[in-house]
């Protein structure tokens, strides 16, 4: 019998579901032993479900394109095979937010790419490198659920990555005011570029609901559990505003960004402190986690898609062009691939430090 964590993959057949499947395979730790999807879906197997929608550039791993796909509604059955689950289900946020607590109350670990459970207050939103210790809330969350090993945590949008971890490497020079604007690759919507004929040779300069996760998501990754209260509160600064954009980009979200700080930091600092920065899973060496989390490029004409997107796996980031500013104290440019720290990569990453820490456990 194998030693690894039995996992279940509800919403296995949409993109992230898809690059789930596809990161797991030979995971040291985990193994994927059920994949569910809708009702539609179920009773046929994982190949048979997605063939023709096949989204990845690998093929469907060996292990699982004959598993048979169950309903991921009947979560008694999914939850009866598996030691936790990852959600990239597609549902109304309030059908998220019910079937996820409904796994969580069956004492299964739910580790999500949603968006519903994000401001749960008890719910943990972690980029695993900046906010490890939010992991606490979930005591409280558990007496709330009345579930001794069940329990939700989420990772946070994938926009955000590009810009968010060098904020989290500057905290000690107290970034004050942020404007973000993001390019987004087509793959943050489920599609290819096949799939998508409206963004060849465009630019689409809306992205509903991208802005208001852009500002107030760093908020609460930068926040603190508060013990009194059961619930993380917010960080009060840097106050962010943003503006996403579509771009015909298949992997990859750029952000062109501006800071301003309470100190007075210095180029040579900044640089330091994005090339120095780690975190517990570079402590614990977590086997999804980049060995190098922030990369500083020297050349003005990086990071680009084409050639950075898979720095470290596609699980670092990014940073170049870093230079002051006429109305701002300094400027740059991020870069993160939004499917593999951006959601799959990163709730997979979020499951290694939940294992870790000692949240996930064989049942």
């Amino acid at each position: 019998m194998s030693d690894k964590l039995k996992v279940g993959v509800i919403g296995a057949t949409g993109m992230v579901g898809q690059r789930y499947v596809t990161l797991l395979a030979d995971h040291p730790w985990f193994e994927v032993v059920v994949v569910a999807a809708s009702a539609h879906s179920a009773g046929k197997t994982y190949a048979e479900s997605v063939n023709g929608r096949w989204k990845m550039q690998e093929p469907i791993p060996d292990d699982v394109k004959d598993l048979v796909l169950l309903d991921a509604a009947d979560v008694a059955a999914v939850a009866s095979q598996v030691d936790f689950v990852f959600s990239a289900v597609s549902m109304s946020k309030d059908e998220i937010r019910k079937i996820e607590e409904d796994y969580a109350k069956t004492e299964t670990p739910v580790v999500s790419n949603n968006s519903a459970h994000r401001w749960t207050p008890d719910v943990p939103m972690i980029v695993p490198e900046i906010n490890p210790d939010h992991t606490d809330i979930i005591k409280y969350q558990r007496e709330r659920l009345g579930t001794k090993r069940g329990f939700i945590a989420v990772k946070p949008n994938c926009s955000i990555q590009s810009y968010t971890p060098a904020l989290a490497a500057w905290q000690k020079f107290e970034p004050t005011q942020v404007v973000a604007t993001t390019y987004q690759a087509i793959s943050g919507a489920g599609k290819t570029l096949e799939d998508a004929p409206e963004i060849v040779g465009n630019v689409i300069p809306y992205i509903p609901g991208e802005e208001a996760k852009s500002e107030d998501e760093p908020l609460k990754i930068f926040g603190h559990v508060d013990a009194d209260k059961h619930e993380i509160v917010n960080a009060e600064s840097p106050v962010i505003t943003s503006q996403c954009l579509r771009v015909p980009v298949l992997y990859g979200h750029t952000a062109a960004a501006f800071v301003n700080f309470k100190q007075n930091p210095t180029k040579e600092e900044l640089i330091a402190a994005l090339e120095s920065y780690s975190g517990e899973p570079q402590k614990l060496n977590l086997p999804t986690a980049p060995k190098q989390f922030i990369q500083y490029m020297t050349d003005d004409f990086r990071p680009q898609v084409r050639y950075d997107v898979n720095f470290e796996h596609g699980m670092g980031i990014s940073i170049g062009r870093l230079r002051p500013d006429k109305i701002f104290d300094w400027k740059f440019v991020g870069l993160s691939h939004n499917t593999a720290r951006g959601a799959a990569g990163g709730a997979i990453l979020c499951a290694e430090l939940l294992k870790a820490q000692g949240y996930i456990t064989k049942k």
